[in-house]
């Protein structure tokens, strides 16, 4: 199935695809056609004006409310910040720690979403780290088992970089919201991917360049609205300070909506890339895209585990995610000699290693692949010379 109406226009949006199979969504993506040339064309711009011209000026607060959009926010909650470690920081370094406060978090979250919250137990902060029985397994039950009267603030990934395990956020956030938790989310591997909703969400960060199709150093970051005062900004700058004819002032005070915690210039060019990549996701659709996704995975699946693959996190259900992750035992070429053979393929999985120091294939299609592409994937790898 394709939610393009024909092969041309697929490979007119994402030309990658003529002679590649790029699978590697969940790291660093690929750029499609339509957001590239919108990025061309404000640099082309800006030969001709000044950088901060009205129309991307425009384009930029345009952007706060497709992101809205895009996670049931208010465009007011929005501040166009990358990366996504950026906004983390942001949360753990702008709310008011107390010795004995504690924090919930996952050791083995990728490391933008662990040395933040590691880093308050300079100040006396409890890190109470989280220990599932797989990679990435945090059910609610889970979090609550975790939760003490101490408890501050939960942070968690919305699905594992690794196993790919998608959590629930409602489920948890709703848990967290009645025992007056907060709850923060790195958003950046479900962000265009599946629906990720902040109802029950405090603060949530997401970069742009993996499943939003957007480029590097461009993202987004959540604060709900009724606890703007409890995170101050600790970035401050001539943008997010009140500033009136550029002349600082004796007292600090903090712009209102999203400004509040963008200190200095934004990353325009990025941010059009961002806001095209969104536009782009939301007329696709995230259902159709989300569904799309879980066919990818299920043709993956059903057909290398017969070639002696074994696949980390869950293949369907609620917490499954579009990625899928396989390491190798006993018969058939070792997962880095596979990973070198689809390289030299023009496929592009990525390599990926767990705390023991396992190879993992990491598979991360978007819904422009299609399954023909995980059949040739598939005929690539039994192909793998053995030695």
């Amino acid at each position: 199935m394709s939610l393009f109406t024909s092969e041309a226009e697929r490979l007119a949006e994402f030309p990658i695809a003529r002679d590649s199979i790029f699978l590697a969504h969940a790291g660093v993506t690929i750029l499609p056609q339509r957001v590239t040339r919108v990025m061309q064309d404000y640099l082309q711009e800006a030969c001709l004006r000044m950088q901060e011209y009205p129309e991307a000026w425009r384009a930029v607060n345009d952007t706060r409310s497709i992101a809205a959009q895009m996670i049931g926010a208010k465009a007011t909650e929005i501040s166009l910040l990358g990366p996504t470690s950026l906004g983390l920081s942001l949360v753990a370094n702008g709310l008011d720690w107390q010795p004995g406060d504690e924090v919930v978090c996952y050791q083995d979250d990728y490391p933008a979403n662990v040395y933040p919250w590691t880093n308050l137990a300079r100040q006396g902060v409890v890190i109470r780290l989280l220990k599932p029985e797989a990679p990435g397994a945090i059910t609610p039950d889970l979090v609550e088992a975790a939760l003490t009267p101490k408890t501050k603030l939960v942070a968690l990934a919305t699905c594992h970089f690794l196993s790919g395990y998608r959590i629930q956020i409602d489920s948890i956030g709703q848990m967290l919201r009645a025992r007056g938790v907060l709850f923060c989310l790195d958003a950046i591997q479900t962000l265009g991917a599946f629906e990720t909703r902040v109802d029950h969400v405090d603060f949530l960060s997401a970069d742009s360049h993996k499943w939003m199709l957007g480029p590097m150093a461009a993202g987004i970051f959540y604060v709900r609205e009724e606890v703007k005062e409890r995170l101050r900004p600790t970035l401050l700058g001539s943008w997010n300070v009140r500033s009136p004819h550029f002349i600082a002032q004796p007292e600090i005070a903090f712009e209102p909506g999203g400004r509040r915690y963008e200190p200095g210039v934004l990353n325009i060019v990025g941010i059009l890339g961002m806001k095209e990549g969104l536009e782009l996701l939301l007329e696709k659709g995230i259902p159709q895209i989300s569904a799309q996704l879980l066919r990818l995975k299920d043709r993956l699946i059903s057909q290398l585990q017969p070639l002696g693959f074994h696949f980390i996190g869950p293949a369907s259900g609620l917490n499954a995610s579009g990625i899928s992750t396989a390491y190798r035992e006993g018969n058939g070429p070792a997962v880095e000699k596979v990973y070198e053979h689809l390289t030299a393929q023009n496929i592009s999985p990525s390599l990926r290693f767990d705390r023991a120091g396992r190879a993992h294939l990491r598979f991360s299609p978007h819904f422009y692949n299609n399954e023909t592409e995980m059949d040739r994937v598939v005929e690539a790898i039994s192909q793998t010379p053995s030695d």
